[in-house]
């Protein structure tokens, strides 16, 4: 007979999802009401409103889709995509060709600017490729790529995209609630993001926002947009203001109650705040990998404070430490993806995972793990360089 199923308790410092907060796992259990109750339509323009706040815009298209960051991404590019038109995608790891699919799955014809991974996406090459294409609808890039831990630099790339009058699409998954990022201000016309990462909210809700030009375009479509669920123009009936609401889909009402939270949260800590405790925990984090001997993949100007890829000691089976590390000490970090498989570690500090306690686990944890494996590293050090840095 099948029992009930009781998790494990994880200290989760992956890519994501990270630690989930207490208040919002409490917001999981409230009592489910109708998805066009009064009261659970008062909640989503109160989750509309403090998600205008998280991204930084007043865009009245700003809602979370019901579903996983990927469905975010699908949205904006199933809705402003078209047959036959030209996109230039950056790509500096894995998150970006994900856009190049779903630039062609939808008839568009993708132009590839690439970088090496581990390195931001090169403006130079984005406005060589704008002079090289004329007609450039879209450009596409990662805000702050997962599986690399490197930061782009939005503001410039929407700005390049702006003087040749192209519409800009941004994934900030793994930035929203943990870097800089000014959705209105650095002129970004449609973006996607997750729960799982910055928000410390369980997974399955991916927050969105469309500018007033980039909702022009939707509007003016000559084809049909090929995925009815994620149809803007549909779900705004369920979406937008006031208090009659055309009924779309069945939304995941206690998920959202679970956003509410998370935001709500976010609101009270303030951006700034939350931006702050990220690169502070980072830099503790950073002093003692690096006291340890091991060093980063990304230069430390483009490095995300919430995702580090630290590179693994010559000789070391990176999966039995991952293994050991969730066997002895339940800490989950992540590994490598695509070309980075086998190279490096993602060690995730994301949400309410970003913390003291957190950092001060993981370092001590990977330290005896790895002296345990006859690891090159320096022991004893790791601890006191972060006490440091919290001293200081």
């Amino acid at each position: 007979m099948t029992n009930a199923f009781h998790p494990p308790v994880r200290t989760l410092m992956g890519p994501g999802p990270s630690d989930v907060s207490p208040r919002v796992l409490a917001a999981l259990a409230r009592p489910t009401i109708g998805h066009l109750d009064p009261e659970f339509i008062r909640m989503m323009d109160e989750i509309k409103g403090m998600l205008q706040y998280a991204f930084r815009t007043d865009s009245e298209l700003t809602m979370p889709v019901s579903a996983p960051g990927s469905a975010g991404m699908e949205a904006c590019f199933v809705n402003l995509v078209e047959p036959g038109d030209k996109v230039i995608v950056c790509q500096n790891g894995v998150f970006g060709g994900r856009m190049k699919e779903n630039v062609e799955r939808f008839g568009g014809v993708a132009i590839m600017v690439e970088d090496e991974w581990g390195k931001p996406v090169d403006p130079e090459k984005v406005k060589a490729a704008f002079e090289e294409h004329s007609d450039v609808k879209i450009l596409a890039f990662v805000h702050a790529e997962t599986s690399t831990g490197v930061m782009s630099d939005a503001k410039a790339l929407c700005q390049i995209a702006q003087d040749n009058d192209a519409l800009t699409i941004v994934d900030t998954v793994t930035s929203l609630g943990g870097s800089e990022l000014d959705v209105a201000g650095w002129g970004i016309d449609a973006v996607y993001s997750g729960t799982q990462k910055c928000l410390s909210c369980p997974p399955g809700i991916s927050p969105i926002s469309f500018s007033k030009k980039a909702v022009a375009v939707v509007e003016q479509r000559q084809s049909k947009t090929p995925s009815w669920f994620l149809d803007q123009k549909l779900v705004m009936g369920y979406w937008g203001g006031g208090a009659k609401r055309a009924y779309h889909h069945t939304a995941p009402v206690n998920s959202l109650y679970a956003f509410h939270e998370a935001l709500l949260m976010l609101e009270e800590e303030g951006l700034e705040n939350a931006w702050a405790r990220h690169q502070y925990h980072h830099n503790a984090l950073r002093a003692g990998l690096e006291a340890m001997g091991i060093g980063f993949l990304v230069e430390e100007a483009y490095r995300l404070p919430q995702l580090n890829s630290v590179m693994i000691p010559d000789g070391v089976d990176e999966a039995e430490v991952r293994s050991r590390l969730l066997q002895d000490y339940n800490l989950e970090i992540g590994a490598g993806l695509g070309a980075l498989a086998g190279k490096v570690w993602r060690i995730g500090l994301m949400g309410a995972a970003c913390n003291k306690k957190n950092v001060l686990l993981c370092l001590s944890a990977l330290e005896n793990t790895l002296a345990s494996m006859g690891a090159d590293i320096n022991t004893g050090k790791a601890i006191q360089a972060a006490e440091q840095v919290y001293a200081a």
